[in-house]
């Protein structure tokens, strides 16, 4: 009787964690071969969010699906990951591709749209609830989705990245060894040039804007953390909120917290003595989503 009771008990933990990272091949427009991973937890919410996660230069997208506590919180939640993954450029995103900086172009970004409407369609998942979230490259890539695909996505949270179009007219791709660092080196720009450079990306376009959660260590010598400086006076300019106030200890000893109107827009968080990157907070992110209270 013990042993079936334990036999139960394994095949109940089976079902529980059964869910695993899943390759996708056939899901739409990829024009740059992009790759598409996908977890779907076994306890999936009725009509359930995506968050987008995409990983630094030289990751993947297994590595960035280890790399944090997201599936964890999936399987709690319900929600579904989609986990992009760039075998160009040393593993880094095209950020400084005129296709991927303008709407319906190209490039990677259209290939994660793809993605996404895979997903929203195959799973019935609300397309009010797609977010966004990456580290370093992939935190570059978080800033220009949400910049060139306003209408697609919620909110935003990029970890040691650069503003929208920050590399444009870059001719090298943005990888740690290329030699043109200007933009990761802190280049600034007035808020509203660097808000021109979202509207430009979708002309016309007048909807609602993704909210902005902005993470980056003081310490940083590989991409400046000037540069969270100037993502912050981009989306500031874009949502139109102003920073007001500053708040120390927050979300840790070492963190500043800049908070920009009533703080549901626009966060930044500086870390001192934080280097490249800033480490994944899934609770604050998570929070600043709206998918966990």
């Amino acid at each position: 009787m013990i042993f079936s009771k334990l036999l139960a008990l394994a095949a109940s933990a089976t079902t529980v964690m059964g869910a695993s990272l899943q390759r996708v091949t056939s899901f739409g427009s990829n024009p740059t071969n992009i790759q598409f991973y996908i977890y779907v937890p076994d306890k999936l919410a009725t009509n359930p969010a995506i968050i987008v996660g995409l990983h630094p230069c030289g990751g993947n997208a297994q590595q960035w699906f280890s790399g944090t506590r997201l599936p964890s919180y999936a399987d709690k939640n319900g929600f579904i990951l989609i986990y992009p993954g760039t075998p160009n450029y040393s593993n880094c995103w095209d950020v400084q591709n005129a296709a991927s900086l303008t709407h319906g172009a190209g490039g990677d970004a259209l290939g994660v749209i793809s993605m996404v409407n895979y997903t929203l369609d195959k799973y019935k998942a609300d397309k009010s609830k797609v977010y966004v979230m990456g580290s370093s490259s992939g935190a570059m890539m978080t800033n220009l989705l949400a910049g060139s695909y306003p209408d697609v996505f919620e909110a935003g949270s990029a970890y040691s990245g650069v503003a929208h179009a920050c590399f444009a007219g870059s001719t090298q791709p943005p990888t740690p060894f290329s030699s043109n660092q200007t933009c990761a080196q802190g280049l600034q720009h007035s808020a509203a040039e660097w808000g021109n450079f979202v509207r430009n990306s979708y002309p016309g376009y007048t909807g609602r804007r993704p909210r902005m959660q902005i993470w980056h260590g003081n310490a940083d010598t590989l991409v400046r953390p000037q540069c969270a400086t100037e993502a912050l006076k981009q989306w500031s300019n874009v949502l139109n909120v102003t920073l007001s106030k500053s708040n120390a200890g927050v979300p840790s000893a070492a963190y500043t917290q800049q908070v920009y109107g009533d703080g549901t827009q626009l966060v930044g968080y500086f870390g001192q003595g934080v280097g490249h990157t800033a480490p994944v907070n899934e609770d604050y992110m998570l929070r600043f989503f709206g998918l966990i209270a």
